[in-house]
């Protein structure tokens, strides 16, 4: 079992949570209308698609914690991968104004469930949009990546680099222990060294492709990490 997935409440991922969540605002504070219509590094989707996301992925933590109090299991998108494709489709092409106010109303939602959940609330039962069940202290660790992650989709750069100890010490190891896994058939990893510890997360999230880091060559594509 994971780190944040024992049950009690996740002190530490909840502050992690909340400094992330500072961190993504500022980064979308400045949008106007023509820079949410921009594609973002997430092939396929504008900044605005990203945005909805971001603001739909707290709104399905709420709706779970809230069930999960209840003793209850409910699906974390209504109608599951097309519910969620839908959702996004619905809300993406809105002003910047208001997506960036709704990302921030549902971040503000999300954290007042969490911090009046009940403690025994904590080891509650959710299912994940691919069937996954896990207790509600381990969908904060899981907003945690979304919000780092996603800050990264928002435009190219290396704002990976901008991870903190904290993020990288926490999601490093588990992310290698995937890798292999995900590589493609005949596929072989950056030897040890050739990628320093931002950038190999930043891989192993399919956020970096190969440059002068790995002096020119190609990174293997891993298949999508879960």
């Amino acid at each position: 079992m994971s780190p944040g997935e024992t049950g009690a409440a996740p002190t530490h991922d909840l502050e992690q949570v909340r400094q992330a969540q500072i961190r993504f605002e500022a980064a979308t504070a400045s949008l106007d209308d023509a820079a949410v219509a921009e594609p973002c590094r997430l092939p396929g989707w504008t900044v605005g698609h990203l945005l909805a996301h971001v603001a739909r992925n707290a709104d399905s933590h709420v709706r779970r914690s809230q069930a999960a109090a209840r003793g209850e299991v409910v699906d974390q998108y209504p109608g599951g991968f097309e519910g969620r494709a839908a959702e996004i489709e619905r809300d993406a092409r809105r002003p910047a104004a208001v997506l960036v106010a709704d990302v921030h109303d549902s971040a503000q939602r999300l954290d007042e469930v969490w911090r009046s959940l009940p403690e025994e609330a904590w080891a509650g039962v959710t299912r994940d949009v691919g069937g996954r069940e896990r207790p509600v202290s381990g969908l904060v660790a899981r907003r945690w990546q979304e919000l780092e992650v996603h800050r990264v989709d928002l435009a190219p750069g290396d704002a990976h680099r901008e991870w903190s100890d904290a993020f990288v010490a926490r999601f490093l190891p588990l992310l290698r222990a995937s890798r292999d896994e995900r590589l493609p058939a005949g596929a072989v990893a950056p030897a040890p060294g050739v990628l320093d510890e931002r950038d190999e997360l930043a891989w192993l999230y399919g956020r970096l492709d190969g440059d002068a880091r790995t002096g020119g060559a190609d990174l293997p594509e891993l298949a999508p990490w879960s």
